[in-house]
C-alpha cells in the first residue's frame, strides 16, 4: 500500500530468481504504454469521440474514386472518350489537357485504354512524377498567345478528389459519388470503434461481431450466456441480458430475424422500417394506446406475415387499439371489425360501403372487398402457361450478399416471379445483379458489378427497364402529367388556342418551371416553403397565385373553358373525357387509367404518391412507348397498395406486354401474382445466412409439389381453387 502511494498506483516487485513483475492500479498496458479511462457505455458508441476509430471517425470507410468507376469500358481509347466522367461534361478543357500530357509522355490516344502499358494508365490516374510539358489554352493566356510550360500533371483521380472535397453543393458531390466506393478504414476494417472499445469482449465476442450477427444468431448467443456465466457474473448482468433478449425476440416476432443489428437505416425497406416501430411499442409494454398502421404487411411472404399478425394479436390482448389500412387477406380475416371505405377510387369513392364482422363484409353485395372475400369474383388461374421463346438469360455463379454461388436460368418471353421468405436473396439477384449487369453490358458507361461471375444472353433482349418504388420526382414540380409527357401535348394544345396566338404565347408559356407564365412570387411551384428553426419546413399555399402556379394573364387563356391551372387539378378520368378527341393526350392519359390511377390529379406533386403508385406511373409512361417484344421489365412488388380490383387491371396489363413476346420479370409476395405467372424461382429456405438458395423453379404446379418451400405450401392451396 505505501509503495503504490508512494508511486502514483505503479510498482515494481522483486521476486528473488525470478523476474521482476510490474502490478499497477490503472487500466494501462505497462509493455505498450497504453491506458484508458474506465469502462462506460460511451466507449460503445461509433457517434461518440471516446469511441469512435480516430483514423475514420466512426464512419468504418472512406469513398474513394475507383479507376474501374471512371473508365467503365477500357475498350474505348482516350480519344474516344474512355474518361466517362470527363467524356460527359464534353469541355474540351479535359481532352486538351489529356492531348498535353499525352504528347509529352507518348501515350497513343487512339488504342483502348487496357491496351495501354501500367506506367501510362497509372500517369492518366494518378499524375505525373516529373514535370510535364503543357501548352493549353485554358492554362495561361499571354497578350503573345498560348504559352508553353511545364508543370506537374496531377491524375484523374487526384484532380476529381479535390473537386469532391472542395465543393459544397450536395448536387456535384452526389454526382462525383457515382464514381466513388466505400472501403473500409485500414484501422477499424469497418468496426467504426477504436482499440480499446473492440478489446472487450464477453465470451471471446467483441461489440462489433455481436452487432454483425442476425437477430436469430444474436438471440441465441444472448440465450447462450444463462448458462455460461456463473453467479457473481450473472448477478451482474441479469436484468440487462433479459432486457436484450426481451427486445430481439420482439424483432423476430414481427419476422425480421434476417436483419443484422447493424443494418444501416437507409438500406430498409418502408415494412421493414415499420415493423421495427412495431417491436419497440410491444416493447415498451403500453396499453389504452391508438396505433393507426399503414399496410404493416408491405414486403412480407405469408410465413412472415402469420407472425406480424400475432404481433399485433398481442397489442391488442395488451389494451390497446388498432387500426389498419391493409389490402392482406389474412390481415382482413383476423380482424375484430372492418370498415370498407369505396365504391371506388377517387371521386367514385369515400363512402362507407359496409362495416362490420367478416361475415357482414361477405354479405354485402355493394362492397367489391365482399366479392373478393366471399370468391364472387376472384383472380382467375389461367388454363396454359405461355411456352416462351425459347431463349434465356444465364446468371452464372451469383454470390452477392447472401446469394450461394447459384446459377439461374430466366426464360425469355414468359411472366416470372421470383418468390422467397423477405431476406432470401430476391432484392439482390434482380436489382443488385441482374439490372446492374444490364445497364454494364447494354448502356457500357458502368462497371461490371461484383457479385456475380457472368450473365448471357442480353443479346436477345433490346432493353431492360426497371420499374421500382422509388419517387418519380423529389420536389412539388415533378408530377404524373409531367413525368408522362402528358404536360406536352396539353401545353401545346393551349399555344394553339385563338387567345393564346394573339397573344403571342408559345408553349413555354404554359409551363411552370421558366419564367413568363409562371408566377414568380412562388417560382410556379404554387407553394412557399417557409423554414422553421429546429422544426421541420412549413410548406402554405402562395398568396399571390393561390397555388394555381401561373400568373393571371397565363389563366386568361382558356380551352373550353378551362385553364391550364383547371386541367392540372383534374383526375385522370375527368381529363380523359375532356381531352377525349385530341389523341396523343387522350393515348397517355388511357395508359394511367388503365394501371388503376384514374383517380390521381395530373398536377399531384410527386412527394404525394405512395410508392406503389409512383411505380404505376412509371409502368405508364413505359407503356407509351412502343413496344418492341423484346424487352425485360423488372419489377419490384407491383402489387403493394392495390386492392384486388386494382390488382385485376395490373394483372391484365402485365399479360398484355407479355402476349406481345416481352419478358416480365417480378419479385412478389402476392399469391395471385404468383399464380398467374408462367414460370417462379423460388429463393431460401430463409432469410439472411439461412437464404441465397433456389429452393425451387419451374411452373406454379411444379413449385407447389416441392417440400422445401415455404411459398409451396401457400401456392398450393390458391391452385386448389
Amino acid at each position: 500500500q505505501i509503495a503504490l502511494k508512494k508511486s502514483d498506483g505503479l510498482i515494481a516487485v522483486d521476486i528473488i530468481g525470478n523476474k521482476e513483475i510490474l502490478f499497477s492500479e490503472k487500466l494501462a498496458c505497462h509493455k505498450c504504454q497504453l491506458s484508458f479511462d474506465e469502462l462506460a457505455p460511451r466507449l460503445f458508441s461509433f457517434n461518440s469521440p471516446y469511441g469512435a476509430c480516430q483514423t475514420c471517425s466512426g464512419l468504418g470507410a472512406h469513398l474513394e474514386i475507383m479507376p474501374e468507376l471512371i473508365i467503365p469500358d477500357d475498350k474505348k481509347s482516350l480519344n474516344q472518350g474512355a474518361i466517362y466522367p470527363w467524356a460527359k461534361t464534353g469541355n474540351p478543357y479535359y481532352l486538351d489537357l489529356l492531348k498535353s500530357v499525352a504528347n509529352d509522355c507518348e501515350i497513343n490516344m487512339d488504342i483502348p485504354f487496357k491496351d495501354l502499358p501500367k506506367e501510362h494508365q497509372d500517369i492518366i490516374f494518378y499524375g505525373s512524377k516529373e514535370k510535364v510539358k503543357m501548352s493549353h489554352a485554358d492554362f495561361l493566356r499571354k497578350e503573345n498567345g498560348w504559352k508553353t510550360y511545364y508543370a506537374y500533371f496531377q491524375g484523374v483521380i487526384p484532380y476529381m478528389q479535390k473537386q469532391y472535397n472542395k465543393t459544397s453543393s450536395d448536387y456535384i458531390r452526389g454526382e462525383f459519388q457515382k464514381y466513388m466506393t466505400p472501403n473500409p478504414c485500414p484501422d477499424c476494417h469497418g468496426a467504426r470503434l477504436n482499440p480499446f472499445a473492440l478489446g472487450v469482449k464477453v465470451n471471446n465476442i467483441n461489440i462489433y461481431e455481436l452487432c454483425s450477427m442476425s437477430i436469430e444468431k444474436c438471440h441465441e448467443f444472448i440465450s447462450s450466456l444463462f448458462l455460461i456465466l456463473n453467479d457473481y457474473q450473472m448477478a451482474i448482468a441479469n436484468q440487462l441480458l433479459i432486457e436484450i433478449r426481451e427486445r430481439l425476440k420482439f424483432l423476430l416476432d414481427v419476422g425480421l430475424q434476417y436483419l443484422t443489428l447493424n443494418r444501416s437505416a437507409g438500406t430498409l425497406s418502408g415494412g421493414e422500417a415499420q415493423r421495427i416501430r412495431l417491436a419497440t411499442q410491444i416493447g415498451s409494454g403500453l396499453s389504452g394506446v391508438l396505433y393507426v398502421l399503414d399496410e404493416p404487411s408491405i414486403g412480407l411472404h405469408q410465413v412472415n406475415n402469420q407472425k406480424l399478425i400475432n404481433t399485433l394479436t398481442r397489442l391488442r390482448n395488451l389494451g390497446n387499439t388498432l387500426i389498419v389500412v391493409e389490402h392482406d387477406e389474412e390481415t382482413i380475416k383476423n380482424a375484430d371489425y372492418i370498415v370498407d371505405i369505396g365504391p371506388r377510387a377517387g371521386v367514385h369513392g369515400g363512402q362507407i360501403i359496409a362495416k362490420g364482422t367478416l361475415k357482414d363484409i361477405k354479405d354485402n353485395e355493394n362492397s367489391i372487398t365482399g366479392d373478393y372475400l366471399s370468391k364472387r369474383k376472384e383472380i382467375k388461374v389461367p388454363s396454359t402457361r405461355r411456352d416462351g421463346n425459347g431463349n434465356f438469360i444465364k446468371i452464372i455463379n451469383a454470390y452477392k450478399n447472401n446469394l450461394k454461388n447459384i446459377n439461374v436460368d430466366i426464360p425469355l418471353g414468359k411472366f416470372i416471379t421470383v418468390t422467397g421468405v423477405s431476406g432470401s436473396g430476391k432484392s439482390s439477384l434482380v436489382f443488385d445483379i441482374l439490372d446492374k449487369f444490364a445497364v454494364h453490358k447494354l448502356r457500357r458507361n458502368t462497371p461490371k458489378p461484383q457479385g456475380v461471375d457472368d450473365i448471357t444472353g442480353f443479346e436477345n433482349v433490346d432493353k431492360i427497364i426497371d420499374i421500382d418504388q422509388s419517387p418519380i420526382g423529389r420536389t412539388p414540380r415533378s408530377n404524373p402529367a409531367t413525368y408522362t409527357g402528358t404536360f406536352d401535348g396539353i401545353r401545346e394544345l393551349f399555344a394553339m388556342t385563338n387567345e393564346a396566338k394573339v397573344r403571342g404565347y408559345k408553349q413555354g408559356r404554359f409551363s411552370f418551371n421558366v419564367k413568363g407564365g409562371r408566377c414568380e412570387a412562388c417560382s410556379g411551384d404554387g407553394i412557399i416553403k417557409i423554414e422553421m428553426n429546429f422544426l421541420p419546413d412549413v410548406y402554405v399555399p402562395c398568396e399571390v397565385c393561390k397555388g394555381k402556379r401561373y400568373n393571371r394573364e397565363t389563366l386568361e387563356v382558356k380551352y373550353k373553358g378551362k385553364s391550364i391551372a383547371d386541367v392540372l387539378e383534374m383526375t385522370v378520368e375527368e381529363a380523359l373525357g375532356f381531352f377525349e378527341n385530341i389523341p396523343k393526350i387522350q393515348r397517355k392519359l388511357q395508359t394511367l387509367y388503365d394501371v388503376g390511377l384514374e383517380y390521381i390529379h395530373l398536377g399531384q406533386s410527386a412527394t404525394t404518391l405512395s410508392g406503389g403508385e409512383a411505380q404505376r406511373v412509371k409502368l405508364a409512361s413505359e407503356l407509351n412507348k412502343r413496344s418492341t417484344g423484346k424487352t425485360l421489365y423488372l419489377l419490384d412488388e407491383p402489387s403493394v397498395g392495390l386492392h384486388w380490383h386494382d390488382l385485376d387491371k395490373l394483372i391484365e396489363i402485365l399479360n398484355k406486354l407479355a402476349d406481345s413476346g416481352n419478358t416480365i420479370l417480378v419479385i412478389e409476395h402476392n399469391l395471385d401474382i404468383i399464380k398467374i405467372s408462367d414460370h417462379i424461382i423460388d429463393l431460401g429456405p430463409d432469410g439472411g445466412d439461412s437464404g441465397g438458395n433456389i429452393v425451387a423453379q419451374g411452373t406454379p404446379e411444379e413449385v407447389a409439389n416441392c417440400k422445401n418451400s415455404y411459398t409451396a405450401k401457400y401456392l398450393k392451396e390458391m391452385l386448389k381453387n
